[in-house]
């Protein structure tokens, strides 16, 4: 057996477990509370997408979101199946073709890593996270091979599901202007360009999908009549505005307060998680520019300004899944082995109590989901 099909199968059996792992907590949620699987599943912004599937943008808070999880739910409901258990079935799938990308572009560690994400809930529910991925990262595998055209088309698809899209094809900018990136072991080789013309071609083609972002923000201003429809959005349904990190951190601890929460104080915790998850993001930073990957961290960069300039940190825990290269760190230091023995027994059992707190948090975190609490 090579090992490109070694790892390829690693992926798929631990992708199997995580969502075996997700299933029976939504199973057990189901048979223990009053609700339905439809119902677990269709929690907070899955109803938002099956409002804009079934009525388009008729509601102004929608126009948040971008068409293109409305859009599988609305074909699936063209085809007489259920639209939240059916876009659910499609990220699970979704999040099997990211793996396998992650996989390509840091090793089987790194995609063991991404499927092990406490927040994994939201790559087999009716949200963006795991068809961005399965999109985006995707793109960036193709486009370290050279394949300039085929990454476009992948990134195009990935701007129908999400702002996050402007910040995919910044970084692919970025990879195609510096021609190039360092690969870790295990990971499929980068395509170097040399020559400056090539470089810039690569880049016009690359920024190419931003095209799918502009139009949809036309499509809304001609609903609305206003150019600035996605902002409104924001503002209205979950008060965000521009402000300074410092202050939008200073709203966020006091986010940390269980006192803020009387009638839900999980919320509290998930608050917290969103701050830990802001400074992985900028470790993420920092190693991706000690490694000089610098479209890896112009990619990360962005995002990162973007969810800690808001009004408080929201969100920043699914930003998570889509910081490839965080995931690339992890499964290079999950890969690196000791030089004795003993440190190899110590490091084993180490991993072996973190991948068991890891499943607890993962069950916990999608149990907050299935039963309509704040999860992120």
């Amino acid at each position: 057996m090579s090992r490109r099909s070694g790892s390829t199968r690693t992926i798929v059996m631990v992708w199997a477990c995580t969502r075996a792992l997700l299933a029976a907590v939504l199973l057990h949620t189901v048979s223990t509370n009053d609700t339905t699987i439809g119902r677990a599943l269709g929690n907070w912004d899955v109803q938002h997408y099956l409002a804009i599937a079934t009525s388009g943008y008729a509601d102004r808070t929608d126009m948040a979101f971008f068409p293109g999880i409305p859009l599988v739910m609305h074909v699936a409901t063209l085809l007489g199946l259920p639209a939240v258990e059916t876009i659910a079935a499609v990220s699970a799938l979704a999040s099997l073709a990211a793996a396998l990308a992650m996989g390509r572009l840091g090793g089987q560690w790194a995609a063991v890593a991404w499927l092990l994400a406490p927040m994994a809930v939201f790559t087999v529910v009716g949200y963006t996270e795991a068809l961005f991925c399965a999109f985006g990262l995707w793109a960036w595998v193709l486009a370290r091979r050279g394949h300039w055209w085929g990454a476009a088309l992948l990134a195009a698809l990935a701007c129908t599901t999400r702002i996050s899209g402007v910040f995919l094809v910044a970084g692919l900018v970025l990879l195609a202007l510096a021609g190039g990136e360092p690969t870790v072991e295990g990971a499929v080789d980068c395509k170097r360009t040399t020559s400056p013309p090539a470089r810039i071609r690569h880049a016009v083609i690359a920024a190419l999908p931003l095209l799918v972002v502009v139009a949809f923000f036309a499509h809304l201003h001609g609903i609305t009549g206003s150019w600035d429809a996605w902002f409104s959005a924001q503002r209205a349904g979950w008060d965000r505005s521009w402000t300074t990190p410092w202050q939008s951190l200073q709203n966020t601890l006091f986010a940390t307060d269980p006192a803020s929460w009387p009638d839900e104080p999980t919320r509290a915790w998930i608050f917290r998680f969103e701050i830990v998850s802001a400074a992985a993001g900028l470790v993420t930073v920092i190693v991706a520019l000690a490694r000089r990957a610098w479209a890896q961290a112009g990619y990360v960069l962005t995002q990162l300004l973007a969810l800690t300039t808001a009004t408080w940190f929201l969100s920043v825990n699914r930003g998570d899944l889509l910081w490839f290269p965080m995931f690339i760190g992890i499964g290079w230091l999950i890969a690196r082995r000791p030089a004795s023995r003993g440190a190899d027994l110590v490091r084993a059992i180490v991993w072996l109590l973190v991948t068991l707190a890891d499943l607890v948090l993962m069950a916990w975190w999608a149990r907050l989901f299935f039963l309509g609490h704040w999860a992120s």
